[in-house]
């Protein structure tokens, strides 16, 4: 038989399909994406889950006239293909190749913004539907799929809020897959409360049992019938009488791989002039069985071995397999330790601590602004949270860390994890800004260590200090420096000297001291001889080594996977103009003022300058410059 996705170039081109046809290009699509997913690897889970949705709303809907608006955007593989990229998705998060996630540089016509966060759509949306409205155009027809998960943030419950109150015309496709939506949304349980505890619901359902209970044998049978009728139909309307109160018109649920009902639906629901929400059931993993036994192994998944599953393992122990090891080990002994992560225990190397402390482990959902707010009450009842949440994500609870946090110097320690630069998914996961924004926030500690030895006693001191504390660390495997280990305890604010040289100094931040001293080791080739520092500390600074390097050496060097403005070369230099009169010439090696697109870790090092070569480039050009000045 013809492979039909051979003829689909566009979304238009969907319309000239029958049911079974559409039917068959899903199974197409979605042996495409298990092959191409199991080499470049990628979100696999939640992209098998959407297909069928996804051909459903590009056959409704009239693209590129009509929107559709992915949340988070790790599921619109299926809308990359149809989109006329299906002979480039062989090259998927590679080098040059396509993004991850719905990129607005790859594609404008189909792309309408580049996405990689929580719960932005809903909103995005609303701004679109007024802007329509406002033009007074042809009437575009905007839709948004989002997941349950997603739905609970608290930026999709305004949109969600403001949406309603506006009765602006959009579509929301609220992608259920089957985690539950009731344990997602707390607001349900507690309108599920209100209802069911009211005087007039309680009244007649008294009066009811009263009633049937004086019926010989037939009453108390029909009793038992209706009370599971009862509950049938709570766990049916609920839902859809809390969105009906939101303001929006609710259907469902559907089966969210049954693409003939949803066709219709959403041809129907189309017509009508205000905000709907379409809520389907999908299955993450859909066709593909080790996804759907294991959906959050899948979730984000490196190469694979399709028939067996298996993943391709990592060279060595990663930072993150170091804190989830670390904080179970330091958890046995002090049980005030509190883990929270923000939906990503798996990601974060908090599986074990949740299994070994389940009382002591608190999952929060996509919510980072909650998580730092829930982690300040826990550290005023007297606890000591260690909230684990990737860098790039941690940004958006920026206020809950100033204001919850540092302004009332509570013991809470930030464990950022994918810090600096994120291989393979792009600019919306790069955790490039953490240290710029966290160095300007008063009463707070920011480490970050270079290797194992020294995360561990860092993580031990975080969860011994009183001040808040941030400890930032990479998505790569630790490394081993050249230095002798010790259990002791790090000094706050202390640098450590790991090469001594003579000619000038390279104060190395974190993941950078590995490749500072490989640095050092090729400018011997050009008679440098640079002394390393691994800095350990970007506040409070170690100030006296800054003045005694400055006083000895003719250059300074700073070097970070951070954003070159107001990071850690940024404090260097405000300290030494401030507080020494001739200063040592500074040059601030980091990330530049730019969003860098996908690519390897090494490969966007090197890039940015920041691989052995590219710093020791950097120095002789510097110190020769200085020289013969």
């Amino acid at each position: 038989m013809e492979n039909i996705l051979n003829s689909i170039y566009r979304p238009s081109d969907l319309k000239k399909l029958s049911m079974p046809e559409l039917k068959k290009l899903s199974i197409e699509i979605r042996h495409l994406i298990i092959d191409t997913v199991s080499k470049t690897g990628g979100h696999l889970a939640s992209n098998l889950g959407t297909i069928e949705l996804t051909i459903a709303l590009h056959y409704c809907l009239n693209m590129p006239d009509d929107v559709i608006l992915w949340d988070v955007g790790h599921q619109a593989y299926t809308h990359k293909i149809l989109t006329g990229r299906r002979k480039d998705f062989s090259t998927l998060r590679q080098p040059g190749g396509l993004s991850g996630f719905p990129d607005i540089e790859e594609n404008p016509t189909f792309d309408f913004f580049t996405v990689g966060h929580s719960s932005t759509s809903i909103s995005w949306a609303l701004g679109l539907a007024c802007a329509r409205d406002l033009i007074a155009v042809e009437k575009r027809k905007i839709a948004v799929v989002i997941g349950d998960a997603a739905l609970a943030n608290g930026m999709a419950f305004e949109a969600l809020n403001h949406t309603g109150h506006l009765n602006k015309n959009l579509m929301i496709v609220l992608n259920d897959n089957e985690h539950s939506i009731s344990p997602s949304i707390g607001a349900l349980s507690k309108y599920l409360n209100r209802l069911t505890s009211s005087p007039i619901y309680n009244r007649i359902r008294s009066d009811v049992e009263k009633l049937l209970k004086r019926v010989p044998w037939f009453g108390f049978r029909t009793l038992r019938a209706a009370k599971r009728l009862e509950r049938g139909l709570i766990k049916l309307l609920v839902p859809g009488m809390w969105f009906e109160e939101l303001g929006f018109r609710y259907f469902g649920p559907i089966s969210g791989q049954d693409i003939p009902t949803m066709i219709s639906t959403f041809q129907n629901v189309s017509q009508l002039n205000e905000p709907v929400i379409v809520h389907l059931i999908t299955k993450k993993g859909k066709g593909y069985e080790h996804a759907e036994n294991s959906p959050s192994k899948y979730h984000s998944a490196g190469k694979f071995e399709i028939c067996s599953g298996a993943m391709c393992k990592s060279s060595g122990q990663t930072f993150t397999e170091v804190f989830g090891d670390k904080i179970v080990e330091l958890a046995r002994k002090d049980d005030k330790i509190v883990a929270i992560t923000a939906a990503m225990p798996d990601g974060t190397g908090l599986e074990k601590f949740s299994e070994e402390f389940p009382d002591r482990f608190f999952d929060t959902g996509i919510a980072e602004e909650h998580a730092v707010g829930f982690a300040a009450g826990l550290a005023r009842g007297g606890f000591r949270p260690v909230v684990a949440i990737y860098s790039t994500f941690l940004q958006r609870s920026f206020d809950q860390i100033i204001h919850d946090v540092c302004l009332q110097k509570l013991p809470v320690v930030f464990a950022l994890d994918r810090a600096g630069i994120v291989p393979d998914d792009g600019p919306t996961h790069n955790g490039i800004f953490d240290l710029a924004y966290l160095r300007l926030i008063p009463n707070i500690v920011i480490m970050a260590p270079s290797d194992k030895d020294d995360f561990q006693r860092m993580l031990s001191l975080g969860v011994a200090m009183n001040p808040p504390c941030a400890i930032r660390y990479p998505k790569d495997c630790v490394p081993d420096l050249p230095y002798e280990k010790t259990n002791a305890i790090i000094p706050i604010g202390k640098s450590r000297v790991l090469r001594r040289g003579k000619d000038t100094a390279i104060l190395a931040l974190g993941s950078m001291v590995a490749p500072a001293l490989e640095a050092a080791e090729l400018l011997l080739r050009d008679d440098i001889y640079a002394e390393v520092v691994d800095a350990r500390f970007v506040k409070p600074l170690d100030e006296d080594m800054i003045r005694e390097k400055s006083e000895k050496f003719k250059a300074i060097i700073t070097v970070e996977d951070g954003v070159i403005a107001g990071g850690f070369g940024s404090a260097v230099c405000e300290y030494m103009q401030n507080n020494i009169i001739h200063p040592a010439p500074v040059r601030i090696l980091g990330i530049p003022d730019k969003f860098l697109k996908h690519n390897k870790r090494g490969k966007l090092l090197a890039q940015c300058g920041l691989s052995p070569e590219g710093i020791r480039k950097s120095i002789k050009e510097f110190y020769q410059a200085l020289i013969i000045k």
